[in-house]
């Protein structure tokens, strides 16, 4: 069984939203609300698919 300390991080290791670091060893390649996310949607001519949490 593999543990979180030996799977790699995504790009939200570096978030301080306790909602996204708990997806931060989650193997889809996430982006937080940033230029990068929706330049690489436009470069790649893909849409956003907005996650805001729950509750």
């Amino acid at each position: 069984m593999t543990t979180q300390n030996e799977r790699k991080p995504n790009r939200l290791i570096h978030e301080k939203s306790p909602y996204l670091l708990q997806h931060a060893y989650n193997p889809v390649d996430w982006f937080p609300w940033a230029p990068e996310a929706f330049q690489k949607a436009a470069r790649e001519s893909k849409p956003v698919f907005l996650s805001i949490g729950y509750s």
